[in-house]
């Protein structure tokens, strides 16, 4: 168990490394921010949750007299006590409230009811989580407060049923039987039968001995008789305990078993509050020796009766660790569980990126290898080489500037891929051209909505004139390349907008090769959607500038020929990204 204060702190620290592996995670904006405001809700939620949590516990442990817990620090026993005997042990109390009693060596904590067993040390631990090695229990069982074997038995197994609940929470709780006999002499020592003793040991004032020795220890032959008188006496108690009692803690059905009491103690008093006619513990000796009892049983509901402490030292008391500890531990194993998914996230990022680099390196190798062949090569080239500027601006930026999160944590490949991007971009060569115009006319930018609808790849009836300026412009001749490239803007799907600016780049090229009589080995088609942006695509301008068509020429051996005879041949196209 934990405080409240480490419980609230245990949730905020979980959502700032759940907030951090999303900034992290390669999420898109809308995605990121959706999960952050779901988290931050969570975290809400669980704070909200813990405090009335926390409420709940407090007010389960009302204490009688204006009474108040130890401190945090305590380190002596602290014990539970129910069953019978409460009025004598903690006096006339309230029933719905607690009562405590603190001794020399430890503090008593009255539980009112046996059904309230869970309750009472839940919020205990609430209060005192430090206290979890300290607790144990301690039912009292008194048979001259009971005339009938079944209304005992029935509270026997309702304790147990609670002792069970409270260590399967992970709660050792170690368990202590205790029963008061009554006897004219007074106030006795303590007998108990500890776990794994055949004879009973008799601790009194600071001292254990066997009951052999305590025996010998009397002073004077009157004092041997009345010690040995109480041995038959502790002896008859002992028998009765263990028929009528103790089996219950041996009960093995439905997963449920109670492991055996640490110890069974007895002690001699005077009086019995509580004690009635005709009690168990008549009937017993009426049973076993056939004689009847006729005294009347002294019931005296002002006798306080003593705690066991001499016994105390019997419970395995060990301090855990304090629950900031084991806070801490468990902040510990989240941060390890995010650095874990973070530095997966990273190594996954990472090798995506140096295999996207690697692809392109290749592609455009390849691409170069295709420069004598027949059919010209050039518009794939171009668009290849144009994609290694892109990714040696994108490794560029990292170095300079360092590299994302999402790339991080020390598993950054893209250093090593720069170095031959940049060989690759440097070693460029254009093909050697057989005349080579004094200047490169420079390229023409079409607006696509004044020359298509929304969504749409048909030319409208007033685009013709735009097409004309277009065409006036691009002086077609031998050994250039008309090279016509549709884009979008990012709005909608990827894969609808690459079709679409590959669809209106075809378009234009149709009417530009109708209208100029041009044969298609002037002609290059490209669609690259929204992959070449040239303004923000987070504004309104700046979608309606990415929305275009680019015509530009580009020197290419073998371009703007006239066609063999054959068939009719198709422009190149270059497929573009998405």
């Amino acid at each position: 168990m934990m405080t409240l204060k480490l419980i609230r702190t245990l949730w905020l620290w979980a959502g700032t490394l759940v907030l951090t592996l999303l900034a992290a995670l390669p999420l898109a904006g809308g995605t990121r921010a959706m999960a952050a405001l779901t988290l931050v809700c969570l975290v809400a939620v669980a704070w909200i949750r813990a405090g009335r949590r926390a409420a709940r516990q407090s007010e389960s442990l009302v204490l009688a007299d204006n009474m108040s817990l130890p401190p945090a620090s305590y380190r002596k026993p602290v014990v539970l006590v129910c069953g019978d005997g409460l009025a004598g042990l903690f006096g006339a109390i309230a029933t719905e409230r607690l009562a405590l009693r603190v001794t020399e060596h430890g503090c008593y904590v009255r539980v009112p009811d046996l059904a309230q067993l869970t309750t009472v040390t839940t919020g205990l631990l609430a209060l005192r989580a430090d206290w979890g090695g300290q607790l144990s229990v301690m039912f009292v069982t008194n048979p001259v407060e009971h005339t009938d074997d079944a209304v005992l038995a029935a509270k026997v197994r309702t304790f147990c049923y609670q002792l069970t609940i409270i260590r399967k929470r992970g709660m050792a709780l170690p368990l202590l039987l205790v029963s008061y006999l009554q006897a004219s002499r007074g106030e006795g020592p303590w007998f108990s039968w500890e776990a794994g003793q055949p004879r009973p040991c008799v601790r009194e004032a600071g001292a254990c001995v066997s009951l052999a020795a305590w025996q010998r220890q009397a002073a004077s032959t009157a004092a041997r008789g009345a010690r040995l008188q109480t041995s038959i006496q502790l002896s008859s108690a002992a028998s009765w305990l263990a028929e009528k009692v103790l089996p219950y803690y041996a009960v093995h059905d439905a997963g449920r078993a109670v492991s055996p009491p640490v110890a069974c103690a007895f002690t001699l008093v005077p009086a019995l509050p509580q004690a009635v006619a005709g009690n168990l513990w008549q009937q017993w000796l009426r049973d076993r020796v056939a004689l009847v009892d006729t005294r009347q049983a002294r019931s005296d509901a002002d006798r306080a009766l003593p705690f066991p402490d001499p016994l105390l030292t019997v419970f395995p008391t060990q301090v855990r660790h304090s629950s900031t500890k084991r806070a801490s531990v468990l902040a510990l194993w989240l941060f390890a569980l995010a650095a874990m998914v973070a530095l997966a996230s990273s190594a996954w990022q990472n090798t995506l990126l140096a295999r996207q680099v690697s692809d392109d390196l290749r592609r455009y190798s390849s691409i170069s290898l295709l420069e004598h062949r027949s059919q010209p090569e050039f518009a794939l080239r171009e668009q290849a080489m144009s994609v290694l500027h892109q990714d040696a601006q994108r490794l560029d930026h990292y170095y300079r500037h360092g590299e994302p999160m999402m790339l991080g944590l020390g598993l950054y490949r893209g250093e090593h891929l720069r170095a031959p991007v940049l060989a690759a971009i440097a070693n460029h060569r254009p093909p050697p051209l057989a005349q080579r115009p004094a200047q490169v006319p420079n390229p023409v930018r079409l607006d696509s909505l004044s020359l298509f609808g929304a969504g749409s790849a048909e030319l409208k009836p007033d685009s013709i004139k735009v097409l004309i300026n277009a065409l006036v412009d691009i002086k077609a001749q031998p050994g250039w390349l008309i090279v016509i490239a549709g884009h979008t803007d990012a709005t909608g799907n990827a894969e609808h907008n690459l079709k679409l600016s590959r669809a209106r780049a075809a378009a234009v090229h149709d009417w530009m090769q109708r209208m100029g009589d041009l044969p298609d080995s002037c002609f290059a088609v490209q669609g690259f959607g929204a992959s070449q942006p040239i303004a923000s695509n987070d504004t309104e301008v700046g979608r309606a500038a990415n929305r275009r068509v680019d015509i530009r020429l580009v020197p290419e051996v073998g371009a703007c020929a006239l066609p063999i005879a054959g068939p009719d041949r198709q422009p190149p196209v270059a497929f573009g990204g998405s």
